[in-house]
């Protein structure tokens, strides 16, 4: 099932089992379609939104409103965001009367036009070579246009529009909420996706070779719990000022261990140094640090 058709009915789920009354659904704009926005809107869900919008389907942005100009403002992003520095101005815009909230990021714009670039570049080259194979591949046929008798030349007209998008991205809201949050609230969808990162990943929930409903629902379950332990290991070294990757988190610690050693006939055992990330993440936790020397026991 697509994603523009389950929002509404996980949302629906979402009200009714843990009784909230009061929700914000942020969404890119992959999540939403027509249908789902005049649901949104209409007064029986009762739902604020922070939604991403699809540029070059409206009009009103097609046709140059993107201008990024001094009414811009910078926005500074809290201390829980420094996973995501890049440098961000927005501006808050109304139009045929529906909010939106302009969003440019400097960096990603220097990044948009030099990967534009090299596309073009690339394509000027092919372009000789064999047209009919270049029209097959997304990435350059959006820079194509047909010079008749069957053959293609670029759209020099498409790639100046396209550059009045380096950077930059819309969202519309219902929220009565600063320009500057409700930009952050949005990029904090970045959290979810580095979660399902994990999941994936980090902790390799895939492959499922089982038949079971049970049994699935447990394979599932224990990447979850990890995954809770993983971000409250990331977190709460955060909360005190500090961060580390986890990779870190995961290594250091596990190289703390204690050796035992004999001294003028007196058997002591000593515990290794504290590498890394290691004394921040034992302090976060709330572990104690184990004493340097200690007599050896039975």
């Amino acid at each position: 099932m697509t994603d523009v058709t389950t929002l509404l009915p996980v949302v629906r789920r979402l009200k009714d089992r843990f009784r909230i009354d009061s929700v914000c659904i942020v969404a890119d704009r992959g999540m939403v379609g027509k249908d789902t926005m005049e649901k949104l809107e209409g007064e029986e869900l009762d739902l604020n939104y922070i939604l991403g919008v699809r540029m070059r389907s409206v009009a009103t942005f097609r046709d140059g409103a993107l201008t990024v100009g001094n009414d811009f403002i910078e926005v500074t992003p809290p201390r829980k965001c420094t996973k995501d520095p890049s440098p961000l101005k927005v501006s808050d815009r109304v139009i045929d009367g529906k909010r939106y909230v302009i969003c440019f990021n400097e960096e990603q714009a220097r990044k948009d036009a030099h990967d534009r670039a090299a596309i073009v570049e690339s394509l000027r080259d092919k372009l000789a070579q064999s047209e009919r194979n270049l029209v097959g591949n997304n990435g350059y046929r959006k820079y194509l246009q047909d010079s008749g008798g069957n053959h293609f030349a670029i759209d020099e007209e498409k790639i100046r529009r396209e550059g009045k998008y380096d950077g930059i991205w819309v969202l519309t809201t219902n929220m009565r909420l600063g320009a500057p949050e409700i930009a952050l609230h949005y990029k904090e969808l970045w959290m979810v996706e580095d979660v399902f990162r994990s999941v994936k990943a980090v902790l390799a929930t895939r492959p499922i070779h089982h038949q079971l409903d049970g049994t699935i629902r447990g394979h599932v379950f224990c990447p979850f719990l990890a995954l809770m332990l993983l971000k409250e290991l990331e977190s709460r070294p955060d909360r005190r000022g500090v961060r580390f990757e986890w990779e870190d988190i995961k290594r250091d610690p596990a190289a703390l261990g204690e050796v035992e050693v004999e001294f003028e006939g007196n058997t002591m055992r000593l515990r290794t140094d504290l590498r890394g990330s290691c004394n921040e993440v034992l302090k976060a936790v709330g572990v104690a640090i184990p004493p340097t020397v200690l007599p050896s026991q039975e």
